[in-house]
């Protein structure tokens, strides 16, 4: 991966289509995104690849689509309304408020394991002020869960919670599912969704927002076998990042997670993390959340959590493993590890070197000239052709063969194909490599075969 900025691939990422600001026209909605047809793909392409390696490729992992809004007793028995928390901090003069933690880190202070109290005594005994240069007032506690009602009266009865984690759907689901399907221990629950986080302060383009999306799983496993099941999925997770997505491995790093960092729920903790332009900062986590939450949500639903052995065992209450995966960093990620710059004819180049199976376009077609009907007839039909074979193919006609070329090196696009006069008489066609700009002559009869790997 090359050296790249934040305001690098923000740019890119507006001018191609790949992400913009959520609500634009109107200024826009701090800590919001709205993805573009490119970046639609592009984060389609890693879903579906996560949905294929972890759910479809196995025959122990299921998949729901649980409601975003939940009872409210969920997120009490889950912990959240406890402990959902962030340290926030106002600015005495403008009223701005801002998370405690991150004006420290953008002071160079790691605040790493913390409480608010020392937090707070820092701030004074460096003398750190809001960023608007004035004093800071005393620091409290924020509920990140966004609060709303539920049907026509707003009272305490009608009050609900749009969910900060796709988690408890698989828990609140675990028994609907063995009612139903009856799988052996070890199984799993998969889903992937959006969720809500009333974040103090949203920052670092799609990395850290408000409405964001997740895709993990809930194991539940027996729970003397805890470590040997860790293990087995911590090596999965590896294979992941380094195989399916092609992340450097320089560029990925491991955290255990020590006690008093850890979520309430967890035993083990392991963060992965990614080299953006930002820092290593957090792409997945990987827990041993024990039988916290099924064993919650049994005291408080009064529901029965246990589950009963085909064999005739003692019946117990599951312990979890959970793989979670941000996909909006992973989007984030995949940006910063395809970035390259380079000269091509002795003019500076960028691309996006994706993976063949993550581009979001996979080939485009282009006709020599737009304004000669017998090429655009016959790129036309070259379209048609491999649009067939291999869906995410882009018919481009604007502007001259070079600038085309230039657009579809940043979107990312491996291969080009161009129609010619040539074309006309020899039913042959230019083969354009994104990655070494080389090009090559081969017949339409055999592109089919051509890029047979992008399938």
């Amino acid at each position: 991966m090359q050296k790249v900025s934040l305001e690098d691939i923000t740019s890119l990422a507006k001018r191609r289509g790949f992400i913009y600001q959520g609500s634009e026209i109107y200024g826009g909605l701090a800590g919001t995104w709205d993805y573009g047809p490119l970046g639609t793909a592009l984060k389609r392409n890693i879903t579906n690849l996560w949905w294929k390696t972890f759910v479809e490729d196995r025959d122990d992992i299921l998949g729901i689509d649980s409601a975003i809004l939940m009872h409210p007793k969920v997120w009490e028995a889950s912990g959240h309304v406890a402990t959902f928390k962030d340290p926030l901090i106002e600015d005495t003069k403008t009223k701005k408020r801002y998370r405690l933690d991150h004006l420290l880190e953008d002071n160079g202070i790691n605040p790493e394991g913390m409480t608010m109290e020392q937090m707070a005594e820092t701030l004074k005994t460096k003398s750190i002020k809001s960023p608007d240069g004035n004093d800071l007032g005393s620091p409290g506690m924020f509920n990140l869960m966004f609060k709303t009602h539920i049907g026509p009266i707003e009272d305490e009865n009608s009050i609900v919670y749009l969910r900060p984690e796709t988690a408890q759907g698989m828990f609140v689901n675990f028994k609907n599912v063995v009612d139903s399907f009856y799988p052996d221990v070890p199984f799993g629950l998969a889903q992937m969704g959006r969720n809500f986080r009333n974040e103090i302060s949203p920052r670092d383009f799609i990395f850290r927002s408000r409405e964001l999306e997740i895709m993990e799983f809930e194991y539940f496993i027996y729970p003397e076998k805890w470590e040997e099941e860790f293990d087995k999925l911590l090596n999965l997770m590896r294979d992941w990042f380094t195989n399916k997505m092609g992340f450097a491995p320089e560029n990925m790093h491991e955290r255990e997670i020590e006690g008093p960092d850890r979520a309430h729920y967890s035993k083990r903790t392991i963060d992965f993390e990614y080299a953006y332009p930002i820092g290593v900062k957090e792409i997945a986590g990987f827990a041993y959340r024990t039988d916290f939450d099924l064993r919650n949500h049994e005291k408080v639903s009064g529901k029965s959590m246990e589950y009963r052995p085909k064999d005739g065992g003692q019946p117990f209450v599951p312990h979890v493993l959970e793989p979670t995966f941000g996909i909006d960093r992973h989007v984030l990620a995949a940006m910063c590890e395809a970035y390259r710059e380079d000269e091509v004819g002795g003019e500076k180049r960028m691309f996006l070197a994706f993976p063949s199976h993550l581009a979001p376009v996979k080939i485009a077609v282009s006709p020599l000239l737009k304004n000669k009907e017998e090429l655009v007839g016959k790129a036309r039909s070259v379209y048609g052709l491999l649009k067939k074979e291999f869906g995410a193919v882009m018919w481009d006609d604007n502007s001259n063969i070079g600038k085309r070329y230039r657009r579809q090196d940043e979107i990312g696009t491996p291969y080009c194909v161009t129609i010619d006069f040539d074309s006309l008489e020899d039913d042959s066609v230019t083969v354009r490599d994104r990655d070494t700009a080389k090009q090559e002559r081969h017949k339409v009869s055999d592109l089919v075969n051509v890029f047979a790997s992008l399938r």
